[in-house]
C-alpha cells in the first residue's frame, strides 16, 4: 500500500450526479488510504473500502465524540451538535448502550411493520393531491411530507408545528450556512421538544415522547432535557434522510424504466424489499461520510492510525466495493444487496432504519402502481443536486405524468 503524494480535498464535487466522486473512487480502486484536507485543515485518514468502513465503524477503539481535539467535524456547522445536550451519534460507551436499551423496542421490526398501514394512507393522501393536477414536485408535494409527517406522528408533535420543524431542521442542514443560525435552529428545537417532554409528562399520550416519559422520567433512568435530545436525533435523523431517499430512489426508478416497471407489475413483497436495498446501497445519501477519532493507536486494513488522529469511512464508495458487491456500480434491485452500509455498522447503527425501509417501500410501490406514466418534467441537468448539504438528494424534482 502506498500513500499519494499530495493530499485530496474533502469531500470533492461530483462530476456525475448519481455516482461518488471519481477522485475518491480511484484512491478505493488504488488500495490506498490517503490523508485528506478538510475544511478547517484537520488532515484525517481517508477510509473507502467496505471491510475497512465497517472496521472504523464498529472498533471501541474510534471514538464518536465530536467534542475532542482533532475530532474530523464534517463543517462549521456540526459544531452545533455539541451546543445542547449531546445525542447517541456523539456518545461513546458504556454511556451510549446504556442510553440506547432504554429505546431500543420502540424501533424492532415487529413494531415497523404496525406503522404499515398509516404510512400507506400518507402515502396514498399525498399521492392523491399530486393526481388532483397535472404536475408536481416530487420532494415538495411528495417526499417531505411523507417523512415528516409519519416521524411527527411517531414521536407525537401536533400537526400545526410541522413546518417549524421542517423549516429548523434545515437550517441544520446547511453544510455551509451560518455557525450561529444551526446552532439557535437546533436550540429552539431543543426548547420545544423540552416543553412537549414536560407536557407528555403532564398529560401522557400513547406516542414515543409519552411512552419514554412514562416509562423513564418517573424513576430518573432518564431526563427530561435527554429525553428531548433523543426526540430531536429521531426527528431530523428520522425525515431527512428518508425524504432524500424518496425523491432521489424515484429519479434513479425513472432512469431505470425496467426496474419501475417490475415494481409495477410484480407484487412479490421480496422484490419491493430488494429494491428499496439496492436503492440504500446505490445512493447512500450519507455523502460526506462517518467520522470518528482514534482514541487508541489502531491498525484498518494495514494503515496505523494514531491515538489523537481522525478517520473518515467514505460509506457512499465502501457500498460501492467490488471485493463486497460485485457490480458494485450498478443499480441492479435483482442482487439483494442486504449487508450495506447505508445505516452505518456497529454500535451506532441507525434505530429507525425498520420504519424507514416501511415508509421507502410503501413510496416505491405506490408511485409505481398509481403513477405509471410519472416522468421528469425538466431535463436532468436542470435539477439542482443538494451537494451544500450534509445529506445528499435533490433541492426540486419537477414530475409530471
Amino acid at each position: 500500500m502506498t500513500d499519494p503524494t499530495a493530499e485530496l480535498p474533502y469531500p470533492m464535487d461530483r462530476q456525475c450526479p448519481f455516482s461518488p466522486p471519481r477522485e475518491v473512487t480511484a484512491v478505493r480502486e488504488a488500495g490506498e488510504t490517503p490523508r485528506v484536507t478538510l475544511w478547517n485543515g484537520v488532515r484525517p485518514w481517508l477510509f473507502t473500502r467496505f471491510e475497512d468502513a465497517r472496521t472504523v465503524l464498529s472498533d471501541p477503539r474510534f471514538s464518536a465524540d465530536k467534542s475532542r481535539p482533532g475530532y474530523p467535524l464534517s463543517s462549521a456547522v456540526a459544531l452545533a451538535e455539541t451546543a445542547v445536550e449531546p445525542t447517541l451519534l456523539v456518545m461513546d460507551n458504556p454511556e451510549h448502550d446504556a442510553v440506547r436499551r432504554l429505546v431500543l423496542g420502540e424501533f424492532t421490526v415487529r413494531r415497523a411493520e404496525r406503522w404499515r398501514p398509516a404510512v400507506r394512507a400518507v402515502v396514498d393522501d399525498r399521492i392523491d393531491r399530486m393526481l388532483a393536477g397535472t404536475e408536481a414536485d416530487l420532494v415538495a408535494d411528495l417526499a417531505l411530507p411523507v417523512a415528516l409527517t409519519v416521524i411527527c406522528e411517531f414521536l407525537g408533535v401536533p400537526h400545526e408545528d410541522r413546518e417549524l420543524f421542517r423549516s429548523l431542521t434545515h437550517t441544520m442542514n446547511v453544510v455551509a450556512g451560518s455557525t450561529e443560525s444551526a446552532a439557535a435552529a437546533r436550540q429552539a428545537l431543543q426548547d420545544y421538544l423540552e416543553e412537549l417532554v414536560a407536557a407528555r409528562a403532564l398529560h401522557p399520550q400513547d406516542d414515543f415522547i409519552g411512552r419514554m416519559a412514562a416509562r423513564h422520567l418517573p424513576d430518573g433512568t432518564m431526563t427530561p432535557r435527554r429525553l428531548a435530545a433523543m426526540a430531536l436525533l429521531l426527528l431530523t435523523a428520522g425525515h431527512d434522510t428518508t425524504a432524500n431517499m424518496i425523491s432521489l430512489g424515484v429519479l434513479t426508478l425513472l432512469r431505470h424504466p425496467r426496474h419501475f416497471a417490475a415494481l409495477r407489475a410484480d407484487e412479490d413483497p421480496d422484490l419491493l424489499a430488494g429494491t428499496v436495498e439496492e436503492m440504500l446501497r446505490h445512493l447512500t445519501v450519507v455523502q460526506r461520510g462517518i467520522r470518528r477519532i482514534a482514541v487508541e493507536d489502531v491498525e484498518v486494513g494495514g494503515r496505523l492510525v494514531r491515538a489523537g488522529e481522525g478517520v473518515v469511512a467514505a460509506i457512499n464508495v465502501a457500498n460501492r466495493d467490488p471485493e463486497r458487491f460485485p457490480a458494485g456500480e450498478d443499480f441492479d434491485p435483482t442482487l439483494r444487496a442486504h449487508g450495506h452500509l447505508a445505516f452505518g455498522f456497529g454500535p451506532h447503527q441507525c434505530m429507525g432504519q425498520s420504519l424507514a425501509r416501511v415508509e421507502l417501500q410503501e413510496v416505491y410501490a405506490a408511485v409505481a402502481r398509481r403513477i405509471p406514466t410519472l416522468r421528469t418534467a425538466v431535463p436532468v441537468e436542470e435539477i439542482r443536486f443538494k451537494s451544500d448539504m450534509a445529506v445528499y438528494g435533490v433541492h426540486a424534482l419537477p414530475v409530471t405524468w
